[in-house]
């Protein structure tokens, strides 16, 4: 049987990996060998964050969780009121889009580059502007800027947590909790029994 595109893949662009923010940043091979002025962007700790996102699509706020487990390098989106969910594997850098309406399932290449191992800096050039309190948490701002010239400001924690993104003074992403609490095995699991459909292009 043929196998059919999966088209609700397109929620992909609202829940692109948090760890991979900077991967559009340019990046000189000095910076890459040896960062020693940066964020840590990819969490050291078992963490689930709920945030709230400006989307381009939306003229209200959408909001996803996210669950990131250190010891196998997984993590989960959920975006809200969706059927649909996303588990990345840096292990194997792989991308799996679970519905569980059609139970359908399909695997792609992770999005973005390689991921900053948790307790190291990110490769890049970075600005460090001041500190800030986001829900509750205290976090350090940074700023880069992309290949077309565009800055953000991106505010972590010292365990590697993004809290919030700003452009233009204009916050695109923002926790509104965090919980590092062990996030179980069963969280990532892909359902086996799920038909393979392809990716959407």
């Amino acid at each position: 049987m043929k196998k059919r595109t999966f088209r609700r893949a397109s929620l992909l662009l609202l829940a692109l990996p948090l760890t991979t923010l900077f991967s559009a940043c340019e990046i000189r091979v000095e910076d890459a060998v040896a960062a020693t002025s940066g964020p840590y962007v990819t969490p050291s700790v078992d963490v689930a964050v709920h945030y709230e996102m400006i989307s381009p699509q939306s003229p209200a706020p959408v909001h996803q969780d996210m669950h990131w487990q250190v010891a196998s390098l997984r993590q989960r989106i959920d975006p809200e009121n969706a059927t649909v969910y996303m588990v990345t594997s840096w292990r194997d850098h792989t991308l799996n889009v679970v519905d569980t309406l059609g139970h359908r399932r399909s695997v792609m290449p992770a999005p973005g580059a390689v991921l900053t191992p948790p307790g190291q800096i990110a490769p890049g050039s970075f600005k460090k502007l001041g500190t800030d309190m986001v829900s509750g948490q205290f976090c350090t701002i940074w700023r880069t800027t992309d290949q077309d010239g565009h800055e953000s400001d991106a505010c972590y924690t010292e365990d590697g947590i993004l809290l919030q993104v700003k452009q233009q003074g204009r916050i695109l992403v923002r926790a509104l909790s965090v919980e590092r609490v062990p996030q179980p095995d069963t969280l990532f699991a892909i359902p086996e029994t799920y038909s393979v459909v392809a990716p959407a292009r």
